[in-house]
């Protein structure tokens, strides 16, 4: 079974700046996830994108952000050409100072947890900036690698996620003192990686917490406080993301797609299909055929 995870040496490409859309790299672009944080600023036309459990149309002149270790994918509705410029980078690269602001690993964290993610912003979001010179002038930057382009690039990246930052904190968004220990953040790492490869059998989540020396407790409660769900239904959600995966790239039947991504018959994968996307598999390929390579 394919895996979600995208790996992306950050030591050696600290930034990635890019077009993407038709006639660039291969569409539409398949459910995935990393440890960097992601921005797509769309140029020309628009997409269907997805992160986690939220949909969003992504119009011209507006942009939206992945955060790290969140699932999404991006595709068209329809055959009108677009283009957008496609951002990466470490997030653990930004230092904010200041005991009042969160630290970006929790902050991105808990966005990436709730219902909605509040990760699109248009034009008159931001009004101060013009979105697409900004983002040219990265995709300029990062192309040209003149002197000092990293530390350059990553001092504009500064500037709009304090700006982002703002937006939400105006939005009533309260993230708190917590911290995220390096510990921590490096054993949730490998869990997801695991589960990521092992999605299509039986997980047993004491099991996994005893494999990475927690009792089942903390574990429990460290799965919970960095993804806002348990582990046991985190496992569904990414089988479902590689069922939704199947639905759209591959021809293959329900029975064959259950029997891949863990789920222990058709039925089963039905119930908890409709249950997260409010419609069947069978209507959820026949809706987006269109969007096959």
């Amino acid at each position: 079974m394919e895996k979600l995870f995208e790996y992306s040496d950050m030591l050696r490409s600290p930034i990635e700046a890019f077009f993407c859309g038709t006639g660039y790299y291969e569409q539409p672009i398949e459910s995935h996830w990393h440890y960097f944080l992601e921005i797509i600023y769309m140029q020309e036309g628009s997409a269907t994108v997805s992160c986690n459990d939220g949909t969003y149309e992504l119009p011209t002149g507006s942009f939206i952000l992945f955060p790290p270790q969140s699932i999404h994918s991006i595709y068209a509705d329809t055959t009108e050409p677009y283009r957008y410029i496609c951002c990466k980078f470490n997030l653990n690269k930004i230092q904010l100072n200041g005991s009042y602001l969160p630290n970006l690993n929790f902050a991105f964290h808990k966005i990436a947890n709730m219902e909605l993610p509040p990760v699109l912003f248009h034009g008159n979001d931001i009004p101060e900036l013009d979105f697409d010179s900004f983002f040219m002038e990265i995709l300029k930057e990062v192309q040209e690698k003149r002197y000092g382009y990293n530390a350059y690039v990553y001092s504009m990246f500064s500037m709009l996620i304090v700006k982002i930052l703002r937006i939400w904190h105006n939005e009533g968004i309260q993230f708190g003192p917590e911290k995220i220990s390096e510990s921590e953040e490096l054993t949730i790492q490998d869990v997801l990686v695991y589960i990521d490869e092992h999605s299509q059998e039986n997980i047993n989540v004491e099991e996994l917490a005893h494999t990475y020396h927690m009792s089942y407790s903390y574990f429990a409660r460290l799965f919970h406080k960095h993804y806002g769900q348990s582990c046991k239904q985190y496992i569904e959600f990414v089988r479902l993301n590689k069922v939704e995966n199947l639905l759209l790239f591959t021809d293959y039947d329900l029975s064959f797609i259950a029997t891949e991504t863990g789920f222990a018959d058709c039925s089963h994968l039905i119930r908890s299909f409709k249950k997260r996307y409010d419609t069947t598999p069978k209507q959820f390929r026949l809706k987006h055929q269109t969007t096959h390579p």
